[in-house]
């Protein structure tokens, strides 16, 4: 399988190219944002040819930002992936585009399907949604939209590698209690895409929409108290807050939970529980691989 990894200088696209390099039944293209804008059609194209799978991991990501400069949000994260979905089409690839959550309206009280009614609440929202139709209308028999939300990783800034850090700089730490959502660990997240690649290329797996976050769900706050478990800090140390504490440019879903039912389609597993996905990921021993996490 040969596989080009746009945006991989980020978190997640940092854990695909790693993953992939280590399989030797694979062949991984990484493509950071300096190597490869993939705002250019003409170098896009040029990108994409000789590949089997492109990955795109390459996106705005600046929440706020894109509410001051929603075209430059959209021309990546929409006009981009039309690029990409075009290159795929002429050379016979397929595409895995990574989205968000922050497509839906955020104000459901259970999981939200695969084909939930979309609704986005902020520019990146829709700046998003732009490229998931994107990737409908112009690669519907090749095309994958694999959805992912509160991403936190070993690379890049996040969530949990904020709360660690401000560990050290204050006894109490305020975190929201009033948004749901599912702690995604980017490797984790790697290893989903990669069989979702092969199932692909096998002819298992249907191309449409998928939720690639972990099972289960909980809030900042909670998120917050397991890590400094998992540390050894005392998790009392969090105190919960509401979002109007904390106003932002953009707003954000309150309730960000996912339902995986397409998994079972391609014949994979969903990705396992977001508690014992974390506690594998900061193993003393080092994160095992995530299908073996009970």
């Amino acid at each position: 399988m040969r596989v080009l990894v746009t945006g991989a200088g980020g978190m997640l696209g940092r854990d695909l190219v790693e993953l992939l390099a280590g399989q030797p039944e694979h062949q991984v293209t990484p493509a950071t944002r300096t190597e490869l804008d993939i705002t250019d059609a003409a170098t896009v194209h040029a990108a994409v040819a000789g590949h089997d799978v492109v990955v795109n991991a390459a996106a705005w990501t600046d929440v706020d930002g894109a509410e001051q400069d929603e075209p430059a949000a959209t021309a990546v994260n929409g006009a981009a992936v039309a690029h990409l979905a075009t290159a795929c089409a002429r050379h016979g690839a397929r595409l895995l585009q990574i989205s968000t959550d922050y497509v839906l309206p955020g104000d459901a009280t259970v999981p939200y399907r695969e084909d939930a009614p979309t609704a986005p609440v902020n520019a990146y929202g829709r700046s998003k949604l732009a490229g998931e139709r994107a990737v409908a209308r112009l690669l519907p028999d090749a095309g994958y939209v694999v959805r992912t939300a509160w991403l936190y990783g070993a690379h890049d800034r996040n969530f949990v590698a904020t709360m660690l850090r401000l560990a050290d700089q204050r006894e109490l730490l305020d975190v929201v209690d009033d948004q749901r959502g599912q702690p995604t660990w980017s490797g984790a997240l790697a290893h989903q895409l990669v069989a979702l690649a092969e199932s692909a290329l096998a002819g298992r797996a249907a191309p449409g929409i998928y939720h690639g976050t972990c099972a289960g769900e909980t809030t900042w706050y909670g998120l917050a108290r397991a890590v400094f478990a998992l540390h050894g800090l005392d998790p009392d140390r969090i105190r919960p807050t509401t979002s109007a504490r904390f106003r932002r440019p953009a707003a954000r879903p309150t309730y960000s939970v996912l339902g995986h039912d397409r998994w079972a389609d391609a014949g994979l597993p969903p990705l396992p529980d977001w508690h014992a996905t974390l506690v594998a990921a900061y193993s003393p021993d080092g994160p095992p691989s995530p299908w073996k996490v009970a």
